[in-house]
């Protein structure tokens, strides 16, 4: 079992930087995948990044390929999803997953476990 808590979110201005945390409780987050997806009003939660389980494999959608940044810290229980150039489409909930796999998966139903998400909100 994985408990995952979310922190990180706010409100920032269009070029903006925000950096996400995502901290898992237990003894083997090192053997998950973590994923980042995220959900605007109305819209379907879709993918933004995955992590493979030490960080030697990421993969992200192209609507944030090359602003987004996904990394980890096993020692701390940590995942991150730095988002620079932001932009007012960005404007989220954004929510961190974890699946006990090696593999890189990109759909919700990968995931059995999720945070509560954290609110993003980019201003033009």
């Amino acid at each position: 079992q994985v408990q995952l808590v979310e922190s990180g979110g706010g409100l920032v201005q269009a070029g903006g930087s925000l950096r996400l945390s995502c901290a898992a409780s237990g003894r083997t987050f090192s053997a998950y995948s973590m994923g980042w997806f995220r959900q605007a009003p109305g819209k379907e939660r879709e993918f933004v990044a995955v992590i493979n389980w030490n960080g030697g494999s990421t993969y992200y959608a192209d609507s944030v390929k090359g602003r987004f940044t996904i990394s980890r810290d096993n020692a701390k229980n940590t995942v991150y999803l730095q988002m620079n150039s932001l932009k007012p489409e960005d404007t989220a909930v954004y929510y961190c997953a974890a699946a006990n796999t090696r593999l890189l998966r990109t759909t919700n139903t990968s995931y059995p476990y999720w945070g509560q998400g954290t609110q993003v909100t980019v201003s033009s």
